[in-house]
């Protein structure tokens, strides 16, 4: 029986295009050994957020080794109290959730908790960026809309197919809320507190020193807005200072170098139990990571005594 069930899952999962299939139905533990801290399957552009003494991570999910183009179709959910001893749980959210999402990619997001419920913004290539809702941060989300919320139309100043993606969510201390998101051009607008509509006009951001790329990310320390984000390609993160999640933002300069085997880069910045701390990811498994088959680690970050971040050091041994 358990044979023929197997059977019948690889033979559904090669007909709906999907060539690895996760069976997991049950929170799983492990134990990280320095960077990457995921070495059981390949994950991509993180996102976090801290509840209480845990650390959730967003996971993209990468198929494995051998792979010629971005292949994604779910996203993982991780949660760990030390940063060592880790929790992974079953598949909460498919691109398939996504009905409209006829890209059938499931690229970069950002969650975040608002009145009670979670919010994973995600990316789907050309098909927009869409809201997935739970109950709980691990846990199944659901399509909040049943649309996007952003789609191409929104990136006025965009010309090709894939500008609306890697979406970023950041509320403010007063409560107001702002996504980020954008390929070759920045974009960000106010969202309701509903966390399911635009509240007024989408605005680009542009000044002195930017070279942007994509992957924006947005945090706040001693009332000073961090903008952090990829240049370049192969990619590196670049960073500017604001005293208004409206800017103006000034550049501050290159954050994090070309992450190793990885023509990609994708960070998550936030403090953590009193330090603050870069997830990022590489294509440091040995040997089938690249480009395609990317993973997420975590080092240290730190700042200047003006504000300024110092440039983020990429270690093997990551945070244990």
């Amino acid at each position: 029986m358990k044979t023929f069930l197997l059977s019948a899952l690889l033979v559904i999962s090669f007909f709906s295009g999907f060539t690895q299939i996760n069976l997991q139905t049950e929170p799983a533990h492990f134990t990280a050994k320095g960077n990457p801290i995921i070495t059981n399957k390949y994950t991509a552009d993180p996102a976090a957020f801290v509840e209480g003494d845990k650390l959730w991570l967003f996971a993209g999910h990468d198929f494995e080794g051998g792979q010629k183009n971005y292949k994604m179709k779910d996203w993982l959910v991780y949660s760990t109290s030390d940063l060592k001893n880790w929790t992974e749980y079953p598949v909460s959210m498919k691109i398939t959730d996504f009905k409209w999402a006829k890209s059938g990619d499931a690229f970069a997001g950002q969650a975040i908790k608002r009145n009670g419920k979670y919010y994973w913004y995600i990316s789907t290539n050309w098909s927009g960026i869409g809201v997935g809702i739970a109950d709980k941060p691990e846990g199944p989300y659901l399509d909040a809309l049943g649309k996007p919320l952003l789609t191409n139309k929104d990136c006025f100043d965009s010309k090709h197919s894939w500008a609306c993606i890697d979406p970023s969510v950041f509320i403010d201390n007063d409560g107001q809320a702002y996504i980020f998101w954008g390929n070759r051009e920045c974009y960000y607008a106010k969202l309701k507190e509903n966390m399911i509509e635009i509240d007024g006009e989408v605005k680009r951001i542009n000044f002195d020193g930017l070279d942007y790329t994509e992957a924006p990310w947005i945090h706040k320390r001693n009332n000073l807005y961090y903008l952090s984000y990829v240049t370049g390609f192969p990619e590196k993160i670049a960073y500017a200072t604001s005293k208004s999640p409206n800017g103006p933002w000034v550049y501050k300069g290159v954050l994090n170098e070309i992450a190793g085997n990885s023509n990609t880069n994708h960070q998550a910045i936030l403090e953590f139990k009193g330090e603050w701390y870069f997830i990022y990811h590489n294509g440091g498994i040995q040997t089938d990571g690249g480009s395609y088959s990317r993973s997420i680690c975590i080092d240290k970050l730190f700042y200047n005594k003006d504000g300024t971040i110092k440039r983020i050091v990429m270690t093997s041994e990551g945070v244990n």
